[in-house]
């Protein structure tokens, strides 16, 4: 009976352990089965936390355009961009962190969203969102994985024409306006942008066509036209309610990207440059005292763009934008003013002239920032700021207005600023290339993709910082 019963204890909990070692292998904090909701809030920080960034290792654009200055390593303010892969972490942040994850999330809508029209209104607020990290993509490097791209099976995929890229892109922001119904919901709570909301997702789309239709306006005119007359019909913001902008929080780990690279990292890194502090001095614009703190003689001053400069000695970014739930701009208000003083002054038929959306746009950033409209009367009747009286052609004009206006979106201020050639910013001390209207093809695809590289390479006109992109004309 004895050696029954324990021959017995074994065979007993041999079961029990097969049980219990199986329920180990599910991690609860890594689910199998990723609900689509879940994918596309991730997508939507992880896209938040890339355009907002200042990490050097990322997002440099602040520097590039002379906004910031670094302190003591000086590497992406002189315009180097590959000690540190920047080209590939950007890449991969897009691809990876946010296209991948809305890809995923249209696959998943079917079984997730309940109701026909529900379902159609996620799976066009996603591909929204798919189009506006595509934008990016294209703008930054030129021609670029599209048609063959996101499938996990190919790890060697074509590169795609930047224009064709483009206008399909258009394609598709029109198709997704068509199919929003805002009579039905969406994502809900699970929107960080919208809450959810399908008329403001409309908006923004049409907002955002309008940017697109802008930015190609001076190498195909008449496709801007349409494109940006569209959309002003379709409806585009007509306040800064209206702005699209990612909620962060107070407490890591979805906190403000610079709260977390300025702040919480302790760091001493960057002061203000003085191109756009010395611009503003000039200007007597009411936003540099909202943009930087006062220096160590109670002023505002920057380092020169390229040059070592003494954190103690300039003006640092403003308390305010680096609070951990300082909110991320994806798209506003004020920009849209100066896209439509912009598509006035090209004779395209908006409404309005080009002096009231260029001062609405004006008077919309100084109190995004926490001026007043008497800061912003002031500042308009200057000569210097007066859409009348300001030196030089509407791209001059608007192109140094939208310049300061997109201060901590270093991103935007750069598509810009390539764009309109406005303002011309000098050279840093000590730069390693021209100024840069591109980013390099990342090291990985250079060594990994060789072919489908070498094709996009020859087909943009080099792999080079100096290579121009299709849009960008002059």
């Amino acid at each position: 009976m004895k050696k029954i019963f324990i021959a017995f204890i074994p065979v007993f909990f041999l079961a029990a352990c097969t049980k219990d070692l199986s329920s180990l292998n599910v991690d609860p904090k890594r689910p199998q089965e990723v609900p689509s909701s879940a994918l596309f809030t991730n997508a939507q920080r992880r896209l938040s936390n890339t355009v907002t960034s200042s990490n050097v290792n990322l997002n440099i654009f602040r520097l590039v355009e002379q906004y910031w200055q670094e302190t003591t390593y000086l590497d992406e303010s002189n315009y180097d961009i590959t000690t540190r892969p920047i080209p590939d972490l950007l890449w991969n942040a897009l691809y990876r962190d946010v296209l991948k994850n809305l890809e995923e999330t249209k696959k998943k809508i079917p079984n997730d969203v309940s109701g026909t029209n529900e379902q159609k209104n996620a799976i066009a607020v996603t591909d929204i969102m798919e189009v506006y990290t595509w934008y990016y993509l294209v703008t930054t490097y030129g021609n670029v994985p599209y048609s063959q791209a996101l499938n996990v099976e190919n790890a060697f995929p074509k590169y795609d024409d930047a224009k064709t890229v483009y206008y399909d892109l258009l394609t598709r922001l029109d198709a997704d306006i068509t199919a929003l119904n805002p009579a039905a919901g969406s994502w809900g709570g699970a929107d960080i942008i919208y809450g959810g909301d399908v008329a403001s997702w409309k908006k923004f789309a049409n907002t955002f066509k309008l940017k697109m239709g802008i930015t190609i306006a001076d190498f195909d005119d008449a496709k801007a036209k349409a494109v940006v007359e569209s959309a002003v019909v379709g409806g585009v913001f007509t306040s800064a309610d209206d702005n699209a902008s990612f909620k962060y929080l107070s407490s890591p780990p979805n906190t403000n990207p610079v709260w977390v690279d300025l702040v919480q990292s302790g760091r001493q890194d960057f002061v203000a440059a003085s191109t756009i502090t010395n611009t503003m001095n000039t200007l007597n614009d009411p936003r540099i005292s909202l943009y930087f703190t006062v220096d160590a003689n109670g002023a505002f001053s920057g380092g020169d763009p390229g040059a070592s400069s003494d954190y103690t000695a300039f003006s640092k970014p403003a308390v305010s934008l680096t609070a951990p739930d300082y909110a991320a701009t994806l798209l506003s208000y004020d920009e849209t003013e100066f896209n439509l003083a912009e598509a006035v002054a090209r004779g395209y038929t908006v409404g309005g002239t080009a002096a009231t959306h260029y001062n609405n746009a004006v008077t919309a950033s100084i109190n995004f920032w926490g001026g007043s409209d008497a800061d912003a009367t002031a500042y308009l009747l200057n000569p210097a700021v007066n859409y009348l009286t300001a030196s030089g052609t509407y791209k001059e004009k608007i192109g140094t207005q939208k310049w300061i206006a997109l201060y901590n979106r270093g991103w935007d201020g750069w598509i810009e600023n390539r764009r309109l050639d406005f303002p011309q910013l000098v050279a840093p001390v000590a730069a390693v290339s021209d100024f840069p209207v591109r980013l390099t093809y990342p090291i990985n695809e250079q060594n990994i993709n060789v072919i489908n590289y070498n094709q996009a390479s020859t087909a943009i006109g080099g792999d080079d910082v100096a290579t121009k992109l299709f849009w960008d004309k002059f």
